[in-house]
């Protein structure tokens, strides 16, 4: 259900207090028809942060919503939006993070890389207070997790991680030799890509 926004409220988000606010005025909105279920909802983002969009995706029980992929970015594609913010309330006031809402959010950060709509941040709410994972450190966390990465995207980074480690190691093998052979830091750094503290701490190749 897309959640109709005045014009004040379609206002650009620098932190989660501004989405808060927004999604305050909502949630005591919707509460009068369902205040012990859980609401989720999906906001889409212009490139400048502005609110596209608020759809409410899922109407869960007492102390759980469902948050779909194919609902999460369908909206989100069809709107084009470039990114998107997860929010969903506590009914009992609580605002830490269940296993299943940390699950979720790991799931959807990583749909989001593969249809490039990234997930910015995910706000749990209630009527007076709310959290959110990115100012906590969690979306970074989740960000790092590998359970819902597809395998041939795992391959990919892997290979590309093991092509940079080779890379740098040739790197290191042509400094020594530079230094070795006297030529100064100025031109190693130029040559290699190296910083002047790396070259420094490297010891010279024996002969």
């Amino acid at each position: 259900m897309d959640i109709k926004l005045t014009e004040a409220e379609r206002i650009k988000i620098l932190n989660s207090d501004d989405l808060y606010e927004i999604m305050r005025m909502i949630l005591l909105r919707e509460d009068k028809i369902d205040l012990n279920r859980e609401h989720f909802w999906v906001i889409g983002l212009e490139t400048n942060n502005r609110i596209l969009f608020i759809e409410l995706i899922s109407l869960g029980t007492v102390n759980r919503s469902i948050a779909d992929p194919m609902e999460v970015f369908s909206l989100a594609l069809q709107k084009r939006a470039v990114k998107i913010i997860l929010c969903h309330n506590h009914p009992s006031g609580e605002l830490k993070p269940s296993a299943s809402d940390k699950d979720t959010t790991d799931r959807l950060i990583q749909v989001g890389i593969i249809v490039n709509t990234p997930v910015l941040d995910h706000l749990i709410i209630s009527s007076t207070s709310y959290l959110s994972f990115k100012d906590i450190g969690l979306m970074e966390k989740l960000e790092e997790s590998t359970q819902y990465v597809p395998s041939y995207i795992l391959e990919k980074r892997f290979k590309k991680e093991a092509s940079e480690i080779a890379e740098q190691k040739r790197s290191i093998e042509i400094a020594r030799s530079m230094k070795s052979a006297g030529e100064p830091v100025e031109k190693i750094v130029e040559f290699t890509g190296l910083t002047i503290e790396e070259i420094k701490k490297l010891r010279k190749k024996r002969k």
